[in-house]
């Protein structure tokens, strides 16, 4: 009865953010992966609005090195849902020079996707991102406030904050600011796995066991593919495996895992020792390599 309880307790915080947003802001935005973290934060906006439609668009940063199955789920889940979807894709940036493709060993477009967002918010005019981090993810995701302000740069400045006393959530920004919102911030992993239980909510396939072709680096389980860089002597074998977080192909390492249903994910997830972002390659590069990108105006 308690983890109901407590679950129910966070999807009411979350709806009463979802709805701060929509009283503060004139033109939201919900930042959509299509990972089980934005997923979740659908089904929040749902309860939130009902029974109207959810009242903002939803954005995609594309890689363009995503994983097919993530891709086809977002596609069909706007469809179904009857929302607006605005796509803006890393390429471009690249075709005009405004970033450089990286290369080598481990080479990724994950922390490319900063000039592509800050350019859609500029060209939509978004004041508010909402977007589906939580503070147990990572150390520099744990100092962030729920209404998070970027100056006019996209930057965030972690030594400036708001702070928060209770619930009041201050939205007020200069011209030219823009704010990141986190509803979700104070959830945990295992509370967003329960409530997709709770929720039935359906999600891309590879959060389950699926047979995959992998080859293994630094003691991590990549995926092998034309968007990932591999050395001649990494040798590609077929495993069974999933993934706790989704992101680019070439940041997103698998888990080893035969957990093929909600019910086996949150069992596994409640016996683990090792945070889900452990499964993210591009955490690796430095230890501060989050709060770096953050600071440059990445999500």
């Amino acid at each position: 009865m308690s983890s109901i309880l407590k679950t129910n307790a966070l999807e009411s915080e979350a709806i009463y953010i979802f709805r701060e947003v929509i009283s503060q802001f004139d033109k939201p935005v919900l930042l959509f992966s299509g990972g089980k973290d934005s997923i979740t934060l659908v089904r929040l906006a749902q309860k939130a609005f009902f029974p109207a439609k959810i009242p903002f668009p939803l954005l995609h940063v594309d890689t363009g090195h995503n994983f097919p199955e993530t891709i086809e789920f977002r596609d069909r889940l706007v469809t179904e849902l009857g929302l607006e979807l605005i796509v803006r894709n890393v390429q471009d940036a690249i075709d005009e020079g405004k970033v450089v493709e990286e290369s080598g060993k481990y080479s990724s477009r994950n922390s490319l996707q900063t000039i592509t967002l800050l350019d859609a918010i500029e060209e939509f005019k978004f004041d508010a991102c909402i977007g589906g981090a939580r503070r147990d993810e990572e150390k520099a995701r744990a100092k962030e406030r729920i209404f998070s302000v970027r100056d006019d740069f996209g930057q965030w400045d972690e030594k400036n904050q708001r702070p928060e006393l209770f619930d009041i959530l201050n939205g007020k920004i200069e011209n030219g600011q823009n704010v990141r919102v986190f509803p979700i911030s104070n959830w945990t992993e295992l509370d967003v796995w329960s409530y997709i239980e709770q929720e039935q909510i359906e999600i891309p396939s590879i959060y389950f066991s699926h047979k995959r072709k992998v080859f293994l680096r630094d003691g991590m389980i990549w995926s092998h593919s034309p968007f990932v860089y591999q050395e001649e002597d990494e040798e590609i074998e077929e495993r069974i495996v999933r993934f706790r977080t989704v992101g680019d192909m070439s940041c997103t390492a698998a888990v080893d895992s035969y957990a093929a249903t909600i019910q086996e994910v949150v069992g596994e997830i409640r016996s683990s020792t090792i945070s889900e972002r452990g499964a993210r390659i591009d955490d690796k590069r430095s230890e501060a390599a989050m709060e770096k990108r953050k600071q440059q105006g990445y999500f």
